[in-house]
């Protein structure tokens, strides 16, 4: 087969391909970063397919405007001028999933070898992106309070065309940024107007400690340079990842660019999608759906934390995440974590191996464990199982 070269370039996702384990009922997953199938909110949705009146579903089945649903547009930036972002100089597009952004961003700033920023480590399903447009990735380090600002200094002296960052309940790392750190980024950025910020928020909405809620403010909607950043979040943690929908909030002069390169890529995200999260958000349901979330996925966690802290070696280190659905663990030295991957997968325990998620490939000793699909119960006996493995391979 003569594959264009930009085959060459694509970096598969080793969650992805891990999906078939996942799926698995027998298998006890901390792999995949899904949502609780058993809280989707099913009885809310046939209920709003049951009373959908005609020329609401006409709609729905319909092809539609590139930018999004007009009614869910309309909502999305009253929402968002609601926390604080400017609409008089930005315009939303829906996405088909915020994955769709880092490809319409790639798509917009990415020529071939240059140069763009990621934390380290990285959500892989973004670096995928960026490279399959031939970027060059480089990581730069974080620590318990977000990116390290020297790090990030040296950083920008290789001239990236922009920034990806996660500054609230990162995938993989669990963390946020603090406050403090948030300005000290931006500060640092504003003397590169010219490097963009593209602001991942897919979690933000699920924080499980109140007093979070100052620190998790976006970072577009306080920076004195907001028309550098690109800001994008997703109804795929907060509704259902099925129905592939997320949006970016970008700069009024990046409109036309942006919705010609979705054009492109799939004309519209599908109506059906976008006509329920509309509905779903505008009775209400959400605010209370997403309450729910809240404290189940905060049990779950507290359980997770409890747990490695029960069966597994003392050695272990962790940040407890304030919200989002990863735990990000980091292993003794002694253990290998590829037999401990293998070993566990035998008994049927699942997580991802830290390498998957770093700029360069390079092993990190660290393991991303996801809380957000598995109850409490499940969550001790596969960490039980986890701990005993951990320990037989430090003997």
């Amino acid at each position: 087969m003569r594959y264009s070269k930009n085959v060459s370039a694509f970096r598969p996702s080793p969650i992805r391909s891990m999906m078939k384990a996942v799926v698995n009922p027998n298998v006890i997953s901390f792999a995949g970063g899904m949502p609780g199938e058993e809280l989707f909110p099913v009885d809310d949705i046939r209920e709003m397919v049951a009373n959908m009146p005609r020329k609401a579903m006409d709609t729905a089945l319909q092809y539609g405007p590139t930018d999004g649903l007009p009614v869910l547009v309309d909502l999305l930036t009253e929402e968002m001028s609601k926390k604080g972002f400017d609409m008089t100089k930005n315009r939303i597009i829906i996405t088909t999933g915020s994955t769709q952004v880092m490809n319409i961003v790639s798509k917009l700033l990415i020529d071939e070898n240059d140069v763009v920023l990621t934390e380290d480590p990285v959500f892989c399903g973004s670096a995928g992106a960026f490279c399959s447009y031939h970027a060059q990735l480089v990581g730069v380090k974080m620590d318990s309070e977000g990116i390290i600002i020297s790090e990030l200094e040296k950083a920008l002296e290789k001239n990236p065309k922009f920034i990806y960052t996660t500054p609230t309940f990162h995938n993989p790392a669990g963390l946020t940024y603090s406050r403090q750190r948030r300005m000290e980024f931006l500060e640092v950025m504003s003397k590169h107007p010219d490097v963009m910020i593209l602001e991942d928020d897919a979690y933000g909405r699920l924080y499980y400690d109140n007093d979070t809620q100052e620190d998790i403010v976006p970072m577009k909607t306080y920076a004195k340079n907001e028309q550098q950043i690109i800001y994008c979040s997703s109804f795929s943690k907060i509704f259902g990842p099925g129905l592939r929908i997320g949006w970016m909030v970008l700069p009024k002069e990046m409109f036309e660019v942006a919705e010609i390169a979705k054009q492109s890529m799939d004309a519209c995200t599908p109506q059906f999608s976008q006509m329920l999260a509309y509905e779903f958000w505008k009775s209400g349901r959400l605010d209370r759906y997403v309450e729910m979330l809240r404290n189940t996925y905060k049990a779950r966690r507290d359980k997770m934390v409890e747990c490695i802290k029960k069966y597994c070696p003392e050695e272990i280190t962790f940040v407890t995440p304030k919200g989002g659905f990863f735990l990000w663990a980091r292993i003794p030295e002694c253990i290998d974590i590829d037999k401990l991957f293998d070993e566990c997968s035998e008994r049927g325990v699942v997580f991802v191996k830290g390498i998957a998620f770093s700029a360069d490939y390079k092993n990190n000793h660290h393991i991303r464990l996801s809380f957000s699909n598995t109850n409490p119960e499940t969550i001790e006996k596969g960490i039980k199982l986890l701990g005993e493995e951990m320990y037989k391979l430090m003997k």
